[in-house]
């Protein structure tokens, strides 16, 4: 059975371009063989990332996360049984959000700063849709 789990957590270090660049690398590696697909996103301080694959992978996953020292205030925003993925291209795509144009983030939130933790998990969901439509998403792999 195929789930999509999806959080935001703090950074604990602002100017963690190493750390992102670690988790990214161990992920693609980690996740080929484990059937697992997504997206993360980073931007002021703030992880955003959607994990797709079998339940128990992803679950393992996820505990495995919420555990990782690189990040705290881990918040489970969405979690649902799907029939297909949506990031079924990518072993661990990236987004920089400190990068997007506000109009996208601002289409989503009240304010033109990106904030997971003050919308919903399916407005999330959403705005990592739009990213993928307008080709922000790097690292397909």
């Amino acid at each position: 059975m195929l789930v999509r789990l999806l959080y935001v957590s703090h950074a604990v270090d602002k100017d963690c371009s190493k750390a992102i660049d670690s988790i990214l690398e161990a992920s693609r590696a980690h996740n080929m063989g484990n059937g697992i697909t997504g997206v993360l996103c980073y931007g002021g301080g703030v992880f955003l990332q959607a994990i797709e694959g079998g339940r128990n992978a992803v679950n393992a996953l996820y505990n495995h996360i919420v555990s990782d020292p690189r990040h705290t205030d881990v918040v489970l925003l969405h979690y649902e049984e799907i029939t297909e993925r949506r990031f079924g291209g990518w072993t661990m795509g990236q987004v920089n959000l400190s990068k997007l144009n506000t109009s996208i983030v601002l289409k989503y939130s009240e304010r033109p700063e990106f904030d997971p933790y003050a919308v919903s998990g399916k407005v999330s969901l959403a705005l990592l849709e739009e990213l993928m439509a307008t080709a922000s998403i790097i690292g397909r792999a």
